[in-house]
């Protein structure tokens, strides 16, 4: 595992901070009121999106949110302590209304995170400079390497994000079909090796099968069966029979609200798949028509 800092001419780098507070956290808690007014005065001054987002039909109540998150010790603190279901239950969603945990996790860190950072534990978070092309300082870890590139850690600011980088060689190859170039639109896209030709399946694909019919979609687990075993092959090379089972008791101990991260990225695969697949039935008629 190795551990290194990206350094950008000083001049690079923002040095402009956060908005002060414009009241106290104790304030903001007890005056809803003077707490939107200080979220919308934020997100003003810092360039970023002013909405409300529904959950179930309803208007989330961001106060409400942001006081349940920081009663509990902020953001950092509740996703640790695996309470975001404990929060989602304070608002007594409708039973029809799935994947509330979740909705609360991702509206909360996209619009109080930075905002409970400046109020709440009165840090001065710097501002970078978001427009294209634009650099800034970072300080990244290779946590894990496999046959394609890394699994990163990167720290920017007070977030810690994780990602995967690929090598260069293993960018998609150009295609003259624009539903095989679309096919990689995956969430974390991997672009496997070329298979042996010779294989049955292959075979069958060659007979039955058009190249350019849309690569069908994958399910939650199966990106995060992808993803260990990427994972799991560069730790352990010798031991791949075992890694169905240990992929399985992984998954079999994650909490819904870590599962629910895998099963969006299967939502929007299948959102891929039946969009692509709708263009190319689309296609086949109107070349039908043409002779």
């Amino acid at each position: 595992m190795m551990s290194q800092t990206g350094f950008v001419p000083p001049d690079a780098v923002k040095r402009e901070m956060n908005p002060q507070p414009m009241a106290s956290h104790e304030k903001i808690v007890n005056d809803p009121t003077l707490f939107r007014e200080c979220l919308k005065n934020f997100h003003s001054v810092v360039g970023a999106k002013d909405s409300v987002p529904v959950i179930g039909g309803k208007d989330l109540d961001l106060h409400v949110l942001y006081v349940e998150v920081t009663k509990r010790g902020g953001f950092n603190k509740v996703v640790a302590d695996k309470k975001w279901r404990e929060v989602s239950s304070v608002f007594k969603f409708s039973p029809t209304t799935t994947s509330a945990s979740y909705a609360l996790r991702k509206h909360y860190f996209t619009l109080l995170h930075h905002f409970e950072q400046v109020y709440f534990f009165k840090h001065e978070v710097p501002m970078f400079d978001k427009s294209p092309g634009s650099c800034f300082q970072a300080e990244g870890k290779i946590d894990a390497k496999f046959d394609c590139g890394y699994f990163v850690s990167l720290k920017m600011g007070s977030e810690i994000l994780n990602g995967v980088l690929y090598h260069p060689n293993q960018q998609a190859q150009p295609s003259s079909s624009k539903f095989g170039a679309q096919s990689c639109n995956a969430i974390v896209p991997y672009y496997s090796p070329p298979l042996n030709n010779s294989g049955r399946r292959n075979r069958r694909r060659r007979r039955n099968g058009d190249p350019n019919r849309p690569k069908p979609n994958r399910s939650g687990y199966n990106f995060f069966f992808a993803e260990k075993h990427s994972m799991l092959k560069s730790i352990h090379p010798h031991r791949e029979r075992e890694f169905t089972k240990m992929i399985g008791e992984s998954w079999n101990n994650l909490s819904p609200e870590e599962k629910m991260v895998y099963q969006e990225y299967g939502v929007k695969d299948k959102e891929r798949y039946q969009r692509q697949l709708k263009e190319y039935k689309e296609s086949i008629m109107t070349t039908s028509s043409c002779y």
